[in-house]
C-alpha cells in the first residue's frame, strides 16, 4: 500500500499546486492574451481543478481518519481471517503524516489488547497487524502456551476444536481458547502438532516507548517473540493506527463474500 501512499501524495500535490498558479498567474496572462474573446482552459489546469478536491478529501481522510487495510496471512486467526477487508483508526494514537508516519499531534495510547497495524522495525517498509500484549515497563513471559503479564499467569477458556474454511481451513483442528486479557478478552489458536522450539517460550522486558505484540494464531505467527535479538519491542513511531472494523471479507476459494463478516467489531 506504501506504492498507492505515495502516488496519492504526489498526485494532489501536483493538481493542487496547478489549480493554484493557475488562479494566481495562468488565468489572468490568458484572459489578456485573449482580450475580448472568451480564454480557453488548458485540460491539465481543467482536470487539475476538478480532481485536486477528490484527491485531497482522499487523502485527508485515508490519513487522518481511517485507512483500509486487506489481511493477507493467518497470523491473526480466528479473530482476523485471510481475505478480511478492514478499517484501521488512523487518529487513535495521534495524528501522522503520510508517508514518513511523523506523529504532528499527540491524542492517545495503544491499550492492552487493541489490535494494530504497525511497520516491523526489520521490515520498516511493510505493514503488519498483530495485537498488543505488553506496555512499556511491563515483563512479558511465554511458557506451555499461556501469557504471563507482570508475572500473572492469563486465565484460558477452553472453546473445543476449532474447524476453518477456505484459506484458513489449514487451522482446522487447532485448540480455540478464549484468552482473558485484562479489559480485552479474545479468541487464539494453539496446535498440539508443533514442535517445542518454535512455542517462542521466554521473558521479556518492555522498555519505555515500545510495545510487545502477538499474533493471535500463536502457532503461525512472526511476532516479537521471534523477532531478531534487539529488535523484540514495537517503536510507538512505527503504529499506523488501531484496527476496529471487518468491512468486507473475500475469499474465493470459500465461495467468495462472506456477508456475516462484513460489519463485524474487532475485538
Amino acid at each position: 500500500m506504501r506504492w498507492f501512499e505515495i502516488a496519492l501524495v504526489v498526485l494532489t500535490l501536483f493538481t493542487g499546486l496547478v489549480w493554484l498558479l493557475d488562479k494566481l498567474w495562468w488565468r489572468k496572462q490568458r484572459e489578456s492574451r485573449a482580450g475580448l474573446l472568451e480564454a480557453k482552459e488548458p485540460v491539465l489546469v481543467d482536470y487539475s481543478r476538478a480532481f485536486f478536491p477528490v484527491l485531497a478529501a482522499v487523502l485527508c481522510l485515508r490519513s487522518f481518519v481511517a485507512e483500509p487495510f486487506r489481511i493477507p496471512s493467518s497470523s491473526m486467526m480466528p479473530t482476523l481471517l485471510i481475505g478480511d477487508f478492514i478499517l484501521v483508526n488512523k487518529f487513535a494514537y495521534g495524528l501522522r503524516l503520510p508517508i514518513n508516519n511523523h506523529k504532528i499531534v499527540e491524542i492517545g495510547e495503544p491499550e492492552r489488547g487493541d489490535v494494530v497495524v504497525f511497520h516491523p522495525p526489520q521490515y520498516p517498509k511493510q505493514d503488519w497487524i498483530k495485537r498488543v500484549i505488553g506496555l512499556p515497563g511491563d515483563t512479558i513471559a511465554y511458557r506451555d502456551n499461556t501469557v504471563y503479564i507482570n508475572g500473572e499467569a492469563l486465565r484460558y477458556v477452553d472453546g473445543g476444536r476449532y474447524v476453518g474454511k477456505g484459506r484458513g481451513a489449514e487451522a482446522t483442528g487447532a485448540h480455540l481458547l478464549f484468552e482473558q486479557l485484562p479489559g480485552r478478552p479474545h479468541p487464539v489458536l494453539e496446535r498440539d502438532d508443533v514442535p517445542f522450539f518454535m512455542q517462542g517460550e521466554g521473558e521479556w522486558q518492555v522498555p519505555p516507548g515500545y510495545y510487545f505484540v502477538m499474533g493471535d494464531n500463536r502457532d503461525n505467527s512472526e511476532d516479537s517473540r521471534f523477532w531478531p535479538d534487539g529488535m523484540h519491542f514495537l517503536p510507538e513511531e512505527n503504529l499506523r493506527g488501531k484496527a476496529f472494523l471487518v468491512w468486507m471479507h473475500w475469499d474465493g476459494s470459500a465461495g467468495g463474500v462472506d456477508f456475516d463478516r462484513i460489519g463485524s467489531d474487532i475485538p
